[in-house]
């Protein structure tokens, strides 16, 4: 019997889902430690944005071309190497979804408790994150209908309450800021400098997952039609999102209020709707960020359970029950994440993982001229609009970007690049159990 799939209103929820979390509402306040200007901040998510949406064309030829659940972990595999793979997919397992889904869950918990100051503190917060990826876990790993269903509804809400958030901040606040958004003579010069450059790694980190619907490649109905509408249109919903959210932060909030804090989204809402509404908004910020933890529960595993088909060490994370879920993955993935939540840092972790998660997407991105130059005859019902322009605009912004974090941030990066070492090693002492080879 052929399993049902997801429709493509289920995937597009996922990409919008997995991208609108974390990011979005916690990295003003570190930009503004070395940016106050405000044509400058909203440029980030422009660039940003772009930078997106030229990764998601190119993405969407590859998906096209080679609809395989699994992501980076599939196109590697095919254009490199088995071991760029499986790196790949080690990334992915440890740091690409494990991480986020701590960061996400973390803020989840940090907006919900605001409500309720007298209950905050690190453990607390750490065990109502702990709960949420608790619940989605067993929700996600037991029912693709349910699944489906559950993340669409989240991410409606999610789009709506965005909308409200910024129409009524705009509508109620008293005094709005004194910042200009038009151009200044120092902003252009501003837009080459390192500041900017590590600034771009928040925002990256803020639109990491516009490449989410590559992971369900082999559920998702009629990919290779499917698959390009869903990168393109997701990325530009979000887009559109960011750049309205983050100028409604700085028109109604004091800069001073907002720099180097986590809760922007809370102190934007306070500073709007008073202590009250900013409140209440707090613990619909919250909500919203249940969607985002729910998507990467959902996609992530798909590229653990890839990677357990493909080696028979790992044959037990490429299970899946009578449902066709990998429930095995799910819990894999949600284990790590737990590890994350109570043992590590929300800075360091968002800067490797965004470090790592953009390395890995500049190989593949950069795979697409590999891949026409050894196989020009290969189906490819999607082609990159404008080639070569997208993939090349990609790879400038995301490699300026990757080295500066190396020189400013180096801890971090070269972490990331550590992740990456003991994911060869593994794939040194697990190549010789590997049960189907690829082509």
């Amino acid at each position: 019997m052929e399993l049902k799939k997801f429709r493509y209103t289920t995937v597009t929820a996922v990409v919008v889902a997995n991208m609108v979390g974390t990011g979005v509402f916690t990295s003003l306040g570190f930009q503004l430690v070395d940016l106050r200007s405000g044509f400058t901040l909203l440029m980030l998510w422009g660039v940003g944005g772009i930078a997106a949406l030229c990764g998601a064309m190119t993405y969407a030829e590859l998906g096209a071309a080679m609809p395989r659940s699994g992501g980076e972990y599939n196109f590697l595999t095919r254009i490199y190497h088995p071991a760029a793979g499986f790196v790949s997919g080690w990334v992915s397992a440890t740091i690409g979804f494990a991480g986020p889904v701590a960061l996400a869950s973390l803020t989840f918990s940090a907006y919900a408790l605001s409500i309720f100051p007298g209950a905050q503190g690190d453990f607390t917060q750490q065990l109502l994150a702990s709960g949420l990826v608790i619940g989605l876990t067993f929700l996600h790993a037991t029912n693709r209908d349910h699944s489906g269903n559950v993340q669409i509804v989240f991410t409606i809400l999610k789009i709506l309450i965005i909308i409200f958030f910024c129409v009524g901040a705009l509508a109620f606040v008293d005094k709005p800021q004194l910042i200009s958004f038009a151009p200044g003579t120092d902003d252009f010069a501003l837009l080459g400098s390192g500041e900017f450059a590590v600034a771009l790694i928040y925002v990256s980190y803020a639109y990491t997952g516009w490449n989410a619907a590559t992971y369900l490649s082999s559920e998702l109905d009629n990919a290779q039609r499917n698959l390009p509408l869903i990168l393109i249109s997701g990325t530009l919903i979000v887009m559109a999102l960011y750049i309205a959210l983050n100028f409604v932060f700085l028109y109604t909030t004091p800069i001073q209020a907002m720099e180097g804090q986590l809760e922007v989204g809370f102190i934007a809402a306070e500073a709007a709707f008073g202590p009250t509404g900013g409140r209440f908004m707090g613990l619909i910020l919250a909500l919203l960020l249940i969607s985002t933890v729910s998507a990467m529960t959902l996609a992530g595993p798909r590229v653990i359970q890839v990677i357990g088909e493909d080696f028979r060490a790992l044959s037990i994370v490429g299970k899946t029950n009578k449902s066709g879920v990998p429930a095995n993955a799910i819990f894999l993935q949600s284990t790590i994440a737990l590890l994350f939540i109570f043992s590590s840092t929300f800075d360091s972790i968002l800067v490797f993982s965004g470090f790592t998660l953009a390395l890995n997407s500049f190989a593949t991105v950069l795979g697409i001229f590999i891949l026409r130059w050894r196989q020009p005859d290969l189906l490819r019902p999607y082609r990159t609009f404008l080639y070569p322009v997208p993939p090349l605009v990609y790879l400038a912004l995301t490699g300026w970007t990757l080295w500066f974090v190396l020189m400013n941030r180096p801890l971090e990066g070269l972490f990331g690049l550590g992740i990456i070492g003991t994911g060869l090693v593994a794939y040194f002492f697990s190549s010789f159990l590997k049960k189907n080879p690829v082509d």
